[in-house]
């Protein structure tokens, strides 16, 4: 397009002599404006508009800090994403299908700054299982000295404790380790070090959690140095840390409970706190410097998926929190364990027992659970025959059925596992049951666990059969149409009743007992009557009266023939983080009892009376029996002035 403006001249201007453009004759002369009245404004309106342009300004701010904040999160999102050598191990995760459970592999590793370039430690291994179909989350931990077949991702390997698959080949080692050793899909990987542990800590305002003796090592030296007190307390982040890697005078096990108990009183703290959001925020900028996430093809989580997982973990039921580890272990510095023990764990923590409190509370207080749900597995004996013509079909489902809890018994001796007559052939199986007290309900609970089956009570006019059950229980003939796997049922782990293993225990508690209130605690005490059978009370540190949260609280140390300890808490701290995950309350003799459980274990008992809670806490590995909790517990009494 050709302009009619040329050197800013148009084409009806007068130009003068030097090429200049004149201005029109009259064009600086006086110049009339003209204006519309002003309106006159009221008061109000003159308000209303300075109330507008106020309100604008705050929700433009309330805007702006929105999408800061959002803005924010994502970027802290981003920066857990894996660095390179989490990045490569992170390529090698499963693909997680959608509303499927999902695994995610924690790696807590060290490396201090005097390692130089040696490479890190990985003092945690942990597995997190997240299953929104049962809303149910599983912990399982792996002992750092337990002994397994390293894996390399370059084929290198070795036989040496489980921790030093990162020193040997970083996190692809480990994640290939873990995954060998546990034969289960990992989806997420997360490494944090210690110190992102102790910054997180620190950003809620430490941890409320239960620690069950002295642990004191001033020196440092080999270990590195420990002053916690026994009792509930709020342990700092470095107090935490120190507790959770303490292993001077015990094991490893002792190590992974303690590590395992602080997982659930995190988890208790920060839904404790979530009432205000400002902590998730402040334990997201730990997490940005000191926590890498990664999930299949090496990429970091994005923020839906992180928020849908802490909503998963606020929501979480109380008593839907598991925590599995592994039995069967021998040796000190290094432990090893069958590979049968290992699978057992991992059969615990991918089909947890929600119900597992409520049977064993039911055992204890020796009450029907309400329905018949049949024996315990561990009192069904079961003969498995062969009637689908495929060899070892019965010893196969008989190593099934034993690690489901089931006692497994072979026919006589003499006689082949193969079923007789019209069974030696049939496409359904078969689970007949004698004549024995509930033999029925507890072939309904086998048959279930198989694709296809019938029940029936076992034939009376057959011999053959009859003679091949052996005296069993229950008859199990595997049919053409079973799979070979059976259905993902938790294993049935109640304790078995046994009575409480107490002893007299007032006439040396009441000593203590009478020490203690002349520091006037402000509520009254109660006396243990009871105290279990083998236990003394501590002789380092007896009782100790302290301030918790703006009150005082007493706290009684026992330690039991095992070197294990055990206590009693007495407070008036009514809603602490820990009373939060009972699992169901009970009233006894007029008085009321909440129930605390792991799995199928008592791990404290709280008794509410008199605006106090009265707290009998268990062993870090659960030692104490339900009936001697329970009993303990019920034989508090007041202190009488």
């Amino acid at each position: 397009m050709r302009t009619t403006l040329k050197r800013g001249i148009g084409r009806t201007a007068v130009v003068n002599g030097d090429g200049h453009a004149v201005l029109p004759p009259g064009v600086l002369s006086p110049v009339t404006r003209y204006r519309q009245p002003e309106r006159k404004r009221s008061a109000l309106r003159t308000v209303g508009r300075i109330l507008f342009v106020v309100l604008a300004a705050c929700v433009a701010t309330v805007l702006g800090i929105a999408g800061g904040t959002y803005l924010w999160a994502v970027e802290s999102v981003a920066a857990t994403s894996p660095q390179q050598q989490v990045k490569l191990a992170a390529q090698r995760l499963d693909l997680p299908l959608p509303d499927e459970p999902k695994v995610a592999l924690v790696i807590g590793y060290d490396h201090r700054p005097e390692d130089g370039n040696s490479p890190s430690r990985s003092d945690t291994l942990m597995l997190l299982r997240a299953d929104p179909q049962s809303n149910t989350l599983s912990l399982l931990s792996f002992p750092r000295d337990l002994i397994v077949d390293i894996r390399c991702p370059d084929g290198r390997s070795a036989v040496d404790r489980i921790n030093a698959a990162y020193a040997y080949c970083g996190p692809e080692g480990t994640l290939e380790t873990v995954r060998a050793v546990s034969g289960l899909p990992i989806h997420y990987l997360i490494a944090v070090n210690f110190e992102g542990f102790r910054q997180v800590v620190d950003k809620i305002g430490g941890v409320p959690m239960d620690v069950d003796r002295r642990y004191l090592n001033s020196q440092g030296g080999d270990y590195a140095t420990i002053n916690l007190w026994p009792g509930y307390q709020r342990l700092r982040g470095s107090q935490a840390l120190d507790f959770v890697r303490y292993r001077h005078t015990d094991s490893d096990l002792f190590r992974l409970a303690r590590q395992q108990s602080f997982v659930k009183a995190f988890k208790q703290a920060m839904r404790h706190k979530w009432k205000h959001p400002k902590n998730v925020f402040k334990i997201a900028g730990a997490l940005r410097k000191n926590v890498q996430i990664g999930q299949a093809g090496g990429k970091g989580v994005d923020l839906d998926t992180l928020k849908s997982y802490l909503l998963f973990g606020y929501g979480l039921p109380a008593g839907n929190f598991f925590q599995v580890k592994i039995g069967g272990l021998t040796g000190t510095a290094e432990l090893h364990t069958d590979q049968t023990n290992i699978q057992e764990a991992v059969d615990e923590f991918e089909h947890p027992d929600v119900d597992a409190p409520r049977k064993a509370t039911a055992q204890a207080l020796h009450r029907n659970l309400g329905k018949k749900t049949g024996p315990s597995p561990r009192n069904v004996s079961v003969v498995v025959l062969n009637g689908n013509g495929k060899a070892g079909a019965a010893a196969n489902t008989s190593y099934l059925l034993g690690r489901k809890g089931y006692r497994v018994i072979s026919p006589p001796e003499g006689f082949l596992a193969n079923a007789p007559g019209k069974w030696g052939r049939t496409f359904r199986t078969h689970v007949f049951f004698s004549g024995r007290k509930n033999s029925r309900l507890a072939a309904d609970k086998v048959a279930s666990l198989f694709n296809s089956a019938d029940v029936a009570a076992l034939p009376p006019g057959n011999k053959a059969l009859g003679t091949l059950s052996n005296g069993a229980m229950l008859t199990v003939i595997v049919g053409v149409g079973f799979t070979g796997r059976l259905a993902p049922t938790p294993v049935d782990r109640t304790p078995p009743r046994r009575p409480p293993e107490v002893r007299p225990g007032k006439a040396e508690m009441l000593p203590l007992v009478r020490s203690a209130r002349a520091w006037k605690v402000g509520f009254p005490l109660q006396i243990p009557t009871v105290i279990e059978r083998s236990s003394v009370v501590d002789p380092e540190v007896p009782f100790r009266v302290y301030k918790l949260e703006d009150s005082k609280t007493v706290r009684f140390t026992f330690r039991s023939g095992s070197n294990e300890y055990w206590g009693i808490q007495e407070t008036d701290w009514s809603d602490a983080p820990a009373l939060e995950d009972k699992n169901f309350s009970q009233a006894i003799g007029g008085r009321q009892y909440d129930f605390y459980y792991n799995g199928p274990h008592m791990h404290m008992v709280v008794l509410r009376t008199g605006g106090a809670t009265y707290w009998v806490v268990n062993t870090l590995l659960d030692s104490l029996s339900n009936e001697t909790m329970l009993s303990i517990a019920k034989g508090l009494r007041p202190l009488r002035k």
